[in-house]
């Protein structure tokens, strides 16, 4: 399972919209699904590797995609054919269709099955679950290769309802840019590989995956306060926080302060278990600071909570944190992240619907924070609508502590200054670079060792 690194992600009706803006700028829609045939041809050929191929072709644009894609393969001499639910009920299916001079075979339990089985059925179209006689059909051809036009057909393309397609796809060649189903859960699975397929439409990057991960070297003027000085509090379970501190202090930041705890993990960070909070919060060098890792609810958290955002210093807020702050968090723009969790989310957030992207943007928006949704599919969402999806994490994260790790590499991109979001965007994928070079058997400790 993967996806392109930094790759435009739209909505259905944002992907309208973006074709409907080529028609304007002089590519006709006719132009474009030649352009996808060409892609979904190409790709097709590469994975049948000279084997038969079956294209399935549904009465909408995808289907158009298809009949586009059995026409140049035919040229190029492959061995294909073509069956179809029913007629095509879009113009320019009916042109595509015109286009091929093959049979069409019907979508029935009597289909012969292909090595190479193309599936362009409905893609983003789809705005129901697809009827149990027709996934009995395609249930038949789930031990075939799968190439998947645009999206898996059964899906909905947007990520908000669950649907699952009958055929899950080795490979799915998104046209133009991603779609929110790819990188989120539960479909992301059933898209397997996910290509991406330039045919001509300008895809604003608003929301977008991962960009890959760039280790950025200090200046050579740099000091420890030049790149950044996290202060992180720590609660009842220190543990928690003293391993939020060691990922500050691994993932970059120069100087980092355990606040509330006798013991700290590594030499270099200063434990302070006397100091008062306010008082280090009164210190100009500290550049963001962490609060919630291993701090459960009660006045006592809700207290240092307050002198937090008193303070104005950019925050990074986990797990009960969240909550405290909230009621305070939209009264005056700061720095702030949020990293909740699944459970977490739905506390802080009960009233907000839609899909993962659509409950983390939401979220941005109402707290004026950047909210780092975490999960398999996280989410990182800034209050302006930018929006980065980290799809596919690494598995070896869902154990405990890693989410503590996680906020700490937030202190630390926070702290050297510029951007919420971009500091957020840069922690996730630290963190997810961190479990891979680590891999089978990984334990939270060994995110913040050499």
């Amino acid at each position: 399972m993967s996806v392109p690194a930094d790759a435009p992600i739209l909505t259905s009706d944002a992907m309208r919209e973006a074709e409907a803006a080529c028609a304007v700028q002089g590519t006709s829609l006719s132009e474009l699904m030649e352009l996808a045939g060409a892609a979904v041809a190409d790709t097709a050929w590469r994975m049948a590797a000279g084997a038969p191929i079956l294209i399935l072709c549904g009465p909408g644009n995808n289907g158009g995609d298809g009949y586009v894609a059995a026409r140049l393969l035919a040229t190029r001499g492959a061995a294909v054919r073509v069956a179809a639910l029913s007629e095509p009920s879009t113009e320019l299916a009916k042109a595509a269709r015109a286009g091929w001079s093959g049979p069409v075979e019907a979508v029935d339990g009597r289909l012969a099955p292909a090595p190479l089985i193309v599936d362009a059925l409905f893609g983003v179209g789809l705005s129901r679950p697809i009827a149990d006689d027709l996934a009995a059909i395609l249930g038949h051809f789930a031990d075939r290769r799968i190439l998947a036009v645009d999206v898996p057909s059964g899906i909905d393309s947007d990520g908000a309802a669950d649907w699952m397609p009958p055929l899950r796809a080795d490979v799915t060649l998104a046209l133009g840019a991603l779609k929110p189903a790819h990188v989120l859960l539960p479909t992301a699975p059933a898209c397997g590989r996910v290509l991406l397929a330039p045919i001509g439409i300008a895809a604003n990057k608003a929301m977008r995956t991962l960009p890959r991960v760039r280790e950025t070297q200090p200046e050579a003027t740099a000091h420890k306060f030049t790149r950044g000085m996290v202060l992180v509090f720590a609660g009842p379970m220190p543990g928690a926080a003293g391993l939020t501190a060691a990922a500050a202090l691994r993932a970059g930041a120069g100087y980092v302060v355990l606040n509330g705890s006798e013991r700290a993990p590594f030499s270099a960070i200063i434990a302070e278990s006397d100091a008062k909070f306010g008082e280090r919060l009164d210190d100009p060098r500290v550049g963001a600071v962490v609060i919630g890792p291993g701090f459960p609810a009660g006045d006592e958290l809700l207290f240092d909570v307050e002198a937090a955002l008193d303070s104005g210093k950019p925050l990074v807020l986990d797990a009960a944190a969240i909550d405290a702050a909230l009621p305070r968090l939209s009264e005056t723009p700061r720095k702030t992240i949020l990293t909740p969790h699944e459970g977490e989310f739905a506390r802080a957030f009960p009233q907000l619907y839609g899909s993962k992207i659509d409950r983390a943007k939401a979220a941005a928006a109402r707290t004026q924070a950047v909210v780092v949704y975490k999960g398999a599919d996280t989410v990182i969402a800034a209050p302006d609508g930018r929006l980065v999806a980290a799809w596919p994490g690494s598995p070896w994260l869902a154990t405990a502590g890693t989410g503590d790790v996680l906020a700490g590499a937030c202190g630390a991109m926070l702290a050297r200054g510029g951007d919420a979001f971009d500091a957020a965007v840069a922690a996730v994928g630290w963190h997810i670079a961190q479990a891979a070079r680590i891999g089978p058997g990984l334990v939270a400790d060994d995110l913040i060792r050499d």
